[in-house]
């Protein structure tokens, strides 16, 4: 198999996909610190812009994530009319059809973003870079989202993520909001990215622009910021629930919160849960003494 290094143009030639959480529930609740979806936008695109002047071979596209779908927005390769008001027009279309898809006994609060669809376009799209041509950019992602993980993506998510892993694709992470995502920490700590939680959300830009802008060739001369602790912790098959010690499928590595006489994944039956009696942990302990 031919190494990914060989195909590119240049070291400085980037592929860059951008996962922009449109979730409407989430950004409702950010109008209370002042940042508005508007204002976020206004950041992206200027980082956007950014990224296609560094260098003329530069790619860019657009995946936006929504509660019920995702779906591409903009492809710079592609896109025949101007960039901002392009992709402003997919998003609104977008954040439209994708209202539409929601039910109406099923919208009861903050609802969880389509993370591991997203991730999973977002790969379609550079294995086929991978097998356009002998030639192709560097591949990376860069997830833009806020909205808290939704417990019942975590094996979706954790597939794209080894994915990326063996690709050799990066998965930088960008959390807007007042939470951290155990999700984006285990994805760019897995597959070699940046996780950054901007502390300003007011500088997202200058966030974007120093920390995200750069190429992989050019990182391994900069001091990136390193996230201090990851959350490693699953969520169980069962209940969809974070949990700090569960019991594992040995068959098929399946993960639940409390014992089960049969795997719901596999369908292997499961022994009885042994009493922990500390006489019987140490088999030498009744055993009599024959020297009396």
């Amino acid at each position: 198999m031919t190494p990914v290094s060989s195909k590119l143009y240049a070291d400085d030639v980037s592929l860059l996909m951008v996962l922009i959480d449109t979730n409407p529930y989430f950004w409702s609740f950010m109008k209370n610190t002042s940042f508005t979806f508007s204002k976020f936008l206004s950041h992206v695109l200027a980082f956007l812009n950014s990224i296609l002047l560094l260098n003329q071979m530069n790619q860019v596209v657009v995946i936006a994530t929504g509660y019920n779908s995702c779906n591409y927005v903009f492809d710079s390769s592609t896109a025949s009319m101007q960039r901002a008001e392009c992709l402003l027009e997919k998003l609104e279309e977008f954040v439209d059809e994708d209202e539409l898809l929601s039910q109406e006994d099923s919208v009861d609060g903050v609802e969880f973003s389509l993370l591991s669809g997203s991730l999973s376009m977002a790969l379609c799209y550079i294995q086929r870079v991978f097998r356009s041509g002998p030639l192709h950019p560097q591949p990376r992602i860069l997830c833009l989202h806020g909205s808290p993980d939704g417990p019942g993506q975590y094996v979706a998510v954790m597939n794209s993520i080894f994915s990326a892993q063996r690709s050799m694709v990066p998965i930088d992470s960008c959390v807007i909001g007042s939470q951290h995502s155990a999700f984006l920490q285990q994805a760019s700590y897995i597959t070699g990215g940046v996780y950054l939680k901007p502390q300003v959300s007011d500088g997202l830009f200058q966030y974007l622009s120093t920390v995200f802008a750069t190429d992989l060739h050019s990182r391994v001369f900069l001091q990136l910021p390193r996230p201090v602790g990851v959350d490693f912790r699953a969520s169980c098959f069962c209940h969809k629930n974070t949990i700090d010690m569960g019991y594992i499928c040995s068959v098929c590595l399946s993960i639940f919160c409390k014992h089960h006489k049969k795997c719901s994944t596999c369908g292997s039956n499961f022994g009885e849960a042994r009493n922990q009696d500390p006489s019987a942990s140490d088999p030498m302990r009744n055993t009599p003494d024959l020297n009396r």
